[in-house]
């Protein structure tokens, strides 16, 4: 039996699990990332995080077949390097020869959301894939393509960065500089802007009941449970969601024709009622409409276990490569 360990390093939680070769989790265990020290504590608690996984299954540290790290950032898989993660505050990190040398194993690194679409393509809906794309759905939208079991990731290491693709020129200013970029609209933080929006519009409507009269506590879930309980502006904002969330999804059909496109993310919690009719709009407006065969939407399944497998998996991508 091969055991692998995967790491996902996020700006709040670091999360390393132990994963067998059918890709599941063993064990698991987390600490908070405490973003704004050094690098070295960060990597120190990985490193103790990865061995209390093995010891908590009883695997002797000899048995681990390699260690794979999600990182939010661009990874330089050639050199081992973080050359930049922002919410970590890292800039040009050796991270991959600090850890094989505490580790004394084979180490990978990948991008976070790189990861978490490899999870589920080695153990999730992306499964026997030729072409397989993910969308998380999060405060902003990460994404990844694999291409014939190996991640796309352009040139640089930074390919794939899918929330930065402008839906609506001149539109609401993003983080990266841009305007109008996909996760302004369709991630998390989009969902609430354009409900904050149609509620300034509508003071009539369920959504301040549900939001306790102030726009602070609008979240994404509010807008979804106003349009359940039958209220038309909510149905609005849900439906300008749904636009805007099938317009980058078409952009990334088009360019990549996969066999599936997974959505995942906390907002893919709402299901059939979210995809369903994201399905209707991008197959009238996908490319390929008139082909017999066209992508197939559907929701991740692994959930936040995806990066920790991904990162597990990653082994299998580096022999590929």
């Amino acid at each position: 039996m091969n055991y692998n360990i995967g790491i996902d390093l996020g700006g709040t939680n670091i999360v390393a699990g132990l994963v067998d070769e059918s890709g599941r989790i063993l064990a698991k265990s987390a600490l908070p990332t405490r973003a704004t020290r050094p690098s070295a504590e960060v990597i120190e608690d990985i490193v103790s995080l990865a061995r209390s996984v093995a010891d908590e299954s009883g695997i002797s540290p000899r048995d681990v077949n390699s260690v794979g790290v999600g990182v939010p950032g661009i990874t330089n898989k050639s050199t081992g390097i973080i050359e930049y993660a922002c919410n970590l505050n890292w800039t040009d990190v050796p991270l991959r020869s600090a850890l094989r040398e505490a580790l004394d194993c084979p180490v990978f690194l990948e991008n976070d959301a790189n990861a978490a679409a490899f999870g589920e393509y080695a153990a999730g809906v992306g499964k026997n894939c030729d072409i397989f794309v993910m969308i998380t759905l999060g405060t902003g939208i990460g994404g990844g393509v694999i291409l014939n079991g190996t991640i796309f990731e352009g040139f640089n290491f930074a390919g794939t960065e899918v929330g930065h693709m402008v839906i609506e020129k001149g539109g609401r200013p993003c983080t990266c500089g841009r305007h109008g970029c996909f996760e302004r609209y369709a991630s998390a933080t989009g969902l609430i802007l354009t409900t904050k929006e149609y509620m300034r519009n509508d003071p009539s409507s369920l959504l301040w009941e549900l939001a306790k009269g102030d726009l602070k506590n609008v979240d994404g879930r509010i807008p979804f449970d106003a349009m359940k309980r039958g209220d038309p502006t909510a149905k609005a904002v849900i439906d300008t969601y749904i636009e805007d969330l099938a317009c980058g999804a078409t952009n990334l059909i088009n360019i990549f024709q996969p066999s599936v496109l997974a959505v995942g993310g906390g907002i893919a919690g709402q299901g059939e009622s979210l995809l369903a009719p994201m399905r209707n709009i991008v197959e009238k407006e996908a490319h390929s409409r008139n082909s017999p065969r066209n992508a197939k939407i559907v929701a991740a399944e692994l959930g936040n276990d995806a990066g920790i497998i991904g990162a597990a998996n990653l082994f299998m991508e580096a022999r590929r490569a």
